[in-house]
């Protein structure tokens, strides 16, 4: 890789403070997207590695619950800070493993730091509460304290910003993280974990284990000294991961799948509006699970709407996400290209009009060409499913009772958007949106100081904001008596 800080790449394993390959030798192969050239391996792990490092958490979180606040806080100070200084190294990792555009890169390694500045400060504001006793000679208090080990498990198309939105608000609170990152992008979790122990994170705090998913993940959901499961993925996975760690009864936070909708009203700005959707859509090829699945247009500016927005995602360029004038990257697979094709074949043969686009691109391997589609029905596939592409399909409607009821016909509850310049629609539609997270003239809503997550089959628990820290805690009652003379 074209980075400064070689020591960056890291091609093993991280368990107990110590860089490691899988017990029997094996590696996986790790291929840059864009090209299909081999940027290294990883070793192929699998159980015994996944319970080596879930026991040195364990002995590591006996020291790490003690350490008070304030160092804890400091240490993931210095690793904000680590980040920042390597962002371009950082960034050109996760470009070379994932595909995006390097301004898009820069951005998540920004995003990724963000968090563990936010959480070192939330480190100290962990606070209990003394209650009003109930008889005379009782004080009822309240404390938190850490879970314990957690169990993390990240996906490929944020492999920074995903794993520190996580581990950031596990370890400032007390406890260890065992980490299994995506097997399309390890590098990017390996890279934080050597970072990590220049920030001063003592050995088994954060464990790093590349390889087999279903037995390390059956490792983590089946092992009673892992107290709690975080993962952020396919709503499928999710719901086996639920299963899986149902007879253990861990505490468990999704983050999954989406179909989000985008909903232009007559009375919006139309350039912000064309200008938030094209953000929303294309950031990332389309492979975000926030990203604008369903754009609604009210049918009097349907058409300007369309035009304008056709105008402008037809400029995007697509191409290596190193090069300079990169807009849009490959997409991560085949079955990601397949999927694409086969939603756009479907709205096609239903009626749908292709604007622009709707082919592989003519730069071949896993490029697709930015897509619209008007016209379009909701019995299309499209309108049913994430399609975590480069295609946006804008459906016409007309009042806003119509559009609410089409936009919350969805077993999936995680970001909305709306365009409206007016103010009880504002905070009508806000409330009657069947989502955790609502982006109102906006196409970006994630921040570090915002609870992110979803409701219904889109997920369990928030990350970020100060309620971040909640679900690595247990709340725990103290009643003291004897207080009388």
């Amino acid at each position: 890789m074209d980075i400064k800080n070689s020591e960056l790449f890291k091609n093993q394993c991280y368990i107990n403070g110590s860089w490691v390959n899988a017990d029997d030798g094996s590696t996986s192969n790790i291929v840059n997207p864009a090209n299909s050239k081999q940027l290294g391996t990883v070793p192929n792990c699998g159980s015994n590695e996944a319970l080596k490092a879930i026991k040195a958490a364990k002995e590591a979180y006996k020291v790490w619950s003690k350490t008070d606040a304030k160092q804890r806080s400091s240490v993931l100070k210095n690793l904000h800070r680590l980040m920042l200084e390597h962002q371009e190294d950082l960034a050109r990792i996760i470009t070379h493993e994932g595909g995006k555009p390097l301004s898009e890169s820069m951005g998540e390694i920004a995003y990724a730091a963000s968090f563990f500045e936010w959480f070192s400060e939330e480190a100290k504001r962990v606070y209990g509460d003394v209650i009003p006793g109930h008889q005379q000679d009782r004080r009822t208090l309240v404390i938190k304290q850490p879970i314990g080990v957690v169990g993390c498990i990240t996906p490929w198309n944020f492999p920074s910003a995903m794993l520190a939105r996580k581990i950031a608000p596990a370890i400032a609170v007390g406890c260890t993280v065992v980490a299994k990152p995506a097997p399309e992008t390890p590098y990017s979790a390996t890279a934080m974990a050597y970072l990590s122990e220049l920030a001063g994170i003592p050995k088994g705090v954060f464990n790093v284990v590349t390889g087999d998913a279903e037995k390390i993940g059956s490792v983590m959901t089946t092992h009673k000294e892992v107290k709690k499961i975080t993962f952020t993925g396919s709503t499928a996975v999710g719901k086996q991961l639920l299963k899986q760690s149902a007879d253990t009864v861990k505490k468990v936070s999704l983050e999954l799948g989406g179909h989000a909708p985008f909903i232009v009203f007559e009375d919006a700005n139309l350039e912000d509006a064309v200008d938030g959707a094209l953000i929303a859509k294309y950031r990332n090829s389309g492979q975000t699970c926030v990203c604008a699945n369903r754009i609604y247009v009210q049918s009097s500016i349907y058409d300007d709407f369309s035009k304008r927005f056709t105008e402008k995602a037809s400029q995007l360029v697509v191409g290596d996400g190193l090069a300079e004038s990169t807009q849009q990257g490959p997409l991560i697979s085949e079955d990601a290209m397949k999927k694409a094709s086969a939603h756009v074949e479907d709205a096609k043969n239903k009626g749908a009009t292709i604007a622009t686009g709707g082919n592989p691109h003519s730069l071949g391997g896993l490029f697709f060409e930015p897509t619209v589609l008007t016209g379009v029905s909701d019995e299309m596939l499209i309108a049913q499913e994430e399609t975590f592409g480069p295609v946006a399909p804008i459906f016409s409607f007309d009042s806003e009772k119509e559009v609410l009821e089409r936009a919350n016909n969805t077993p999936y509850g995680l970001a909305a958007y709306f365009y409206t310049s007016d103010l009880g629609k504002s905070w009508r539609v806000s409330e009657q949106l069947d989502y955790g997270m609502v982006g109102l003239n906006t196409g970006i809503i994630s921040t570090e100081m915002a609870p992110f997550g979803g409701i219904k089959e889109s997920g369990i628990g928030r990350e970020g904001s100060k309620y971040g820290v909640d679900d690595y805690l247990e709340m725990k009652y103290i009643s003291l008596a004897g207080i009388e003379e």
